[in-house]
């Protein structure tokens, strides 16, 4: 087949023209603009466009297939052509139920949690040699590639995000996948910016729960009243599975996991992941694994990148990365970090870097969540909410949102990297969260201050 990308270097995009060209497809692809590590593994094979833009003459009519990715405008000349001629248009959800509407879809949600949870999953199915196709949200030790596509494997495990799917097509993502196994980890209210409401993003989920496969499975966090609800008011006739946090302890900075076998220490912490891993225990056993060959592999999974990921650590000082910019996740990051190291100074720092983040009206929902930290810094960029047209918000806007009196709010990259580079961290455990880089920090200096 002969595939055309529109946005090709994209995170998840440059990923399924990787996993396509290694099944033997031609891909051709464009972009205005590749960043690394998209960049240097599309040009190790030969996939890099030759230059940046948009080109018309790129569409044709031997053209099986375009895949349309989020980041290209409805606009854009080689989508106007395409439409033009007739071309087959897909989004990267619909091709990947096209690839994979032969298989099991396994198909794992929720506001926060769906990554590490599809990580865990293919974790356990790879260290016990079970093949399957996959598509997960990071990148996984020990994977070439975030997207695997073959015809001869019957599973098929998909990260289900709840955005949108194209710029052309405004479903979420999770909507296309039709499962017959699926997970939600919980919910909790997220991108305003296309879902305004509460009730209008909850309503997202009950479109999902309605949608599995007639017969099919839903397992869910049964901590989470909100999916409880969605879980209870389907007339979908699906079986139920409900989770829950698995007893454990901390002693030491380290986790202990009450299994059937006795207690079993584990590299991932906080309860948040506990309740991750619950989940991912039912799955595996829904796809064949065994409770006794689930814990044997997951005693070794170290988490997914940037997922509550240690970048350094020694006797007395470490530091943590993690993506969290949502309200429910900073707080149970934080909380996590806190009861990990509870005779360590815990020093939080969180970037507002999201539409929501840094919405005026949006900012109470994070009252409270950086509560379990000694120390709390906040990081925004007003250009970046220029940027993004939103209304203006100021440092005393942000401290009376998070209820914290002594929070510190930077909006300088210098200045909160003097900060941070000016701190005694003995004894300490800093937590950097942010799905940005805090206005161009270099992790691995900070990571020097470690070691």
């Amino acid at each position: 087949m002969n595939i055309h990308f529109i946005a090709i270097g994209g995170s998840a995009m440059h990923n399924l023209a990787l996993a396509l060209e290694h099944k033997g497809y031609h891909i051709t692809g464009s972009d205005d603009v590749i960043f690394e590590p998209s960049k240097s593994r599309l040009k190790a094979k030969g996939l890099l466009p030759e230059s940046f833009g948009w080109f018309p003459d790129k569409i044709h009519n031997q053209l099986d297939a375009i895949i349309l990715g989020m980041h290209a405008k409805p606009d854009n000349p080689e989508l106007l052509k395409a439409q033009e001629m007739g071309l087959k248009i897909y989004s990267y959800p619909e091709f990947l139920y096209e690839q994979s509407k032969y298989k099991t879809r396994v198909v794992i949600g929720g506001s926060h949690g769906k990554t590490t949870i599809t990580s865990m999953i293919l974790h356990v199915l790879d260290y016990h040699a079970i093949e399957v196709d996959y598509m997960v949200g990071a990148q996984l030790e020990g994977f070439d590639r975030m997207v695997h596509l073959t015809e001869k494997n019957d599973f098929i495990v998909l990260e289900g995000d709840e955005y949108l799917s194209s710029p052309i097509d405004r479903r979420p993502k999770f909507h296309l996948y039709q499962p017959n196994i699926a997970l939600l980890s919980g919910i909790a209210w997220d991108h305003i910016n296309v879902f305004p409401t509460f009730d209008n993003y909850v309503e997202q989920f009950q479109i999902f729960v309605d949608g599995i496969v007639k017969g099919g499975s839903i397992t869910y966090n049964s901590e989470d009243p909100e999916l409880v609800k969605v879980i209870e008011t389907t007339e979908n006739t699906i079986r139920k599975f409900p989770y829950q946090t698995p007893e454990y302890r901390v002693e030491d900075g380290i986790t202990l996991l009450d299994t059937p076998e006795g207690e079993m220490p584990i590299e991932i912490f906080g309860k948040h992941n506990l309740n991750n891993l619950a989940g991912a225990k039912w799955i595996c056993q829904q796809m064949g694994v065994d409770e006794a060959d689930f814990y044997e592999a997951i005693a070794t999974f170290k988490g997914a990148s940037k997922r509550l990921e240690k970048i350094a650590e020694t006797k007395n000082k470490v530091v943590c990365k993690d993506f969290a910019h949502s309200p429910s996740k900073v707080k149970a990051t934080t909380q996590a970090v806190k009861e990990q190291y509870p005779q360590r100074k815990v020093i939080a720092c969180l970037e507002l870097h999201t539409y929501s983040s840094l919405n005026a009206g949006f900012l109470e929902e994070y009252e409270g969540a950086l509560d379990a930290a000694d120390e709390a810094a906040v990081f925004y960029s007003p250009d970046a909410v220029k940027i993004k047209g939103l209304e203006e918000v100021t440092a005393e806007q942000i401290a009376q949102a998070f209820k914290r009196a002594d929070v510190m709010i930077f909006t300088d990259p210098k200045t909160f990297q003097d900060y941070l580079f000016a701190q005694n961290f003995e004894n300490s455990a800093l937590l950097l969260m942010s799905s940005g880089n805090y206005g161009g920090l270099d992790f691995e200096q900070v990571r020097t201050l470690f070691e």
